[in-house]
Order: structure tokens, then C-alpha cells, then sequence
């Protein structure tokens, strides 16, 4: 984060009036477009934490603290449903040739790293006229809105600038570019000849671009770590180009920032835990074998219980109904002494005459051999067994 950072303020309740002064736009080309389609929200989780690096002065003198915070948050658009974001908190309070000043920056990301909500702040406390600048930058339908403020003593200036969504597609806002510089650390690499876009000092769109200065071995408290070196630059249309250089540990902590032309710097003075990638272990795979219930204790003890339970329940019918018992036992004692081969056709001539609906016929006919005065036509709608 440069030291032009930007704080939270009110949205903007009136519907914005100014529009870009000149056309047409800059445009990101497809290298950088494709970069931030590559990103995945299982890499960007990887990314969220906090750090926190000292600001010092050429001559090493402590000057401040620069602290930067990313992490899971939930944005409530103007409709007010909310939603899952990337939330990015960095702020920063310290001395520039003995005056105060500082700066805040508070962001709502897609996972796609695209700006839905930001507001930022910056001021220095200069002994005649204290400089304040307020910005905001706010997503409203298809437009993108930048509410900007400066205030130098008494002196207020305010302005209004609507971008066209589709004019800002490969934007890298300053919350962007503090996670897209944990991803290029992860990754080891920086996006080949991509020109991404970006607001200058003006609050114009300008492109800005990225560029691998190699590794390097530094000191870190006791510990020496290897950086992967990234160099930022954002080319003004109007202004000359800012660079800045921002020394990246594998993991995506920040060690060192150097903003190219400022004295001082941040840098780290412990060397954080670091993040590594989880391991994701392969599923399990378990053999099916084959059930062997009598040999697990749970299920024949259930199993005994159940039968003992119907057990009991059958002896208890059989108390309660004891013709049941009697009826059966006739049936067992007429099929013994008959023994006939159609065991089927018999029970059902022997039960036949308990059906209300059917006339009564002779009972058991189909164990008496076959009759030779019986005629050979069959009467129609009988019962079973009447013929």
C-alpha cells in the first residue's frame, strides 16, 4: 500500500453527475484478464491472515507501524443482501520528517478480486495547511463510482467520477493489490507483459503493471529467508510513473516494502509462521466384507431380543384365540390322513367353506379319486374347490 491511502466515509446518497474527462478509457489486455480468471477460492483462502511490519526512517530510526489484514467478510449491497467476500484492512500511523500523518484503507472483494465496496483515508499534519484526501469506491449496478475529497487547511474539494463496469475490467484497486501480491508470492511468478488497470493520484484510469525483479536472500531478525522481489508500477497519463517494490516470503507475508523515491521503508523484524499448503489426504477406501452377524455381539443380542419378542407375542395370540390353534391342528391331522400330492388345491378345498360369500360344497373333494358320472362341463363364477 503506498502512502496514499484512502479511509472509510458515507456513500453517496445522490446519484453521481460527473463523468471521465477524456475517451476513450485504458483498457487491460487479455494477459492480465486471464490472470485474475485463473484465481480459485481455494488458493485465496490459503492467503488470509494478518501481518504486521515496521516503518523506517534512512537512517533505521522507527517511524510507525504498517499493519495489513485479509480474510472471509460479508458485504451487504444496497438492496441489502449480503454476501460472501474478500475483506482487506490495512492501516498505518507514523512520522514524515517529524509530522504526523497516516492512512487507512478498509475493502470489499469478490472472489474474483473485483472492488464492490471501498473506502480509504489520508492525511499529514502539516504545521500551515493539514492535507486530508477521503476516497470512495462503490459498484452500483453497472457502474463503478469514485467519490473523492481533499481538504487542504479550510479548503474542501470534492468530485465525482462514474466509470462504466465494463470500462473497468482488469481493475486492481489498492485492497486488490495487496491480496494479488500474496497470489504472485504463492505462485512464484508475476503474469508475463500483463497491464492491468488502476487510478492515478488524479483518480483517473491508468494502466499498471507488474514485474519479477528475481529472489534474494535477506536478514530477517535471526533468520535469513529468500523473497521473491515484485515491482509494482502505475503509469500516469499526466504524472510520471510510480513504482513501488514489495519483497514477498514463499507464503505471501510481506518483508520489506520499498516505495520507490520515498525515504524509508517497511520491513519485518520477526519472522512470521509460515503457511503452508494443506496436504489433502486421499479418501479412504474400505474393503466391503461380507456380514457375519452371529460373530457381532450388538447385532445377535438384538437379534435374540426380537425373537424372543415375537416369541412371546405369538404365544400370547395363540392364549387369547385358542380355536386358531384347534383349526390348524385339524387341518395337519386331515392332510396327514389324506396325503394328498396337490397339497395347495387341498387347503384351499379344505378352507373354502369359511368364505361367507361362497355356497357351501362338498368338503375335500379333491382327495376322492376323480368321479366318472362327473360332467365334463364346468359351471361358471363357482369358488374355488366347487367343481
Amino acid at each position: 500500500m503506498s502512502s496514499r491511502a484512502y479511509s472509510i466515509v458515507h456513500k453517496a446518497k445522490d446519484p453521481p453527475t460527473a463523468s471521465p474527462e477524456h475517451l476513450p478509457l485504458p483498457e487491460a489486455n487479455a494477459e492480465a484478464i486471464d490472470f485474475l480468471s485463473s484465481l480459485k477460492r481455494e488458493e485465496l483462502q490459503m492467503l488470509f491472515f494478518s501481518e504486521t511490519l515496521d516503518m523506517i526512517s534512512e537512517a533505521g530510526e522507527p517511524q510507525g507501524e504498517l499493519s495489513i489484514e485479509v480474510k472471509r467478510g460479508k458485504h451487504k449491497d444496497e438492496s441489502g443482501v449480503m454476501s460472501d467476500c474478500i475483506f482487506v484492512h490495512a492501516f498505518s500511523r507514523g512520522f514524515l520528517d517529524k509530522m504526523l500523518c497516516g492512512n487507512s484503507l478498509l475493502g470489499y472483494l469478490s472472489w474474483r478480486l473485483e472492488v464492490r465496496e471501498l473506502h480509504g483515508h489520508e492525511f499529514i499534519k502539516f504545521p500551515i495547511l493539514p492535507l486530508e484526501r477521503k476516497a470512495t469506491l462503490l459498484k452500483q449496478d453497472d457502474q463503478l463510482v469514485l467519490t473523492r475529497s481533499i481538504k487542504e487547511g479550510e479548503a474542501v474539494k470534492t468530485g465525482v467520477i462514474v466509470f462504466p463496469w465494463s470500462s473497468v475490467k482488469g481493475f486492481i484497486s489498492k485492497a486488490t493489490n495487496l491480496v494479488l501480491l500474496r497470489v504472485m508470492a504463492w505462485r512464484r511468478m508475476v503474469p508475463s507483459n500483463a497491464r492491468f488497470l488502476a487510478l492515478d493520484t488524479e483518480g483517473k484510469l491508468c494502466h499498471s503493471t507488474y514485474q519479477a525483479l528475481g529472489f534474494q536472500t535477506i536478514q530477517v531478525g535471526r533468520q535469513q529467508a529468500e523473497v521473491f522481489i515484485v515491482e509494482q508500477t502505475v503509469h500516469s497519463e499526466e504524472g510520471i510513473p510510480m513504482s513501488c517494490q514489495y519483497y514477498l516470503l514463499p507464503d505471501g507475508h510481506l518483508a520489506k516494502r520499498i516505495q520507490v523515491g520515498s525515504p524509508g521503508c517497511c520491513i519485518i523484524t520477526k519472522m512470521p509462521v509460515m503457511r503452508e499448503e494443506d496436504e489433502i489426504e486421499p479418501r479412504p477406501v474400505f474393503e466391503k466384507k461380507p456380514l457375519v452377524w452371529e460373530e457381532d455381539l450388538e447385532l445377535l443380542s438384538k437379534f435374540l431380543e426380537r425373537k424372543e419378542e415375537l416369541r412371546l407375542g405369538h404365544t400370547s395370540y395363540l392364549r387369547k384365540h385358542p380355536e386358531a390353534q384347534a383349526l390348524m391342528s385339524d387341518f395337519l391331522l386331515f392332510l396327514l390322513l389324506r396325503q394328498p400330492e396337490d397339497v395347495v388345491t387341498f387347503a384351499a378345498e379344505y378352507f373354502g367353506p369359511f368364505a361367507a360369500r361362497c355356497p357351501p360344497t362338498p368338503a375335500l373333494r379333491s382327495s376322492h379319486r376323480p368321479s366318472p358320472f362327473r360332467s365334463l362341463e364346468r359351471g361358471r363364477g363357482s369358488c374355488p374347490g366347487a367343481d
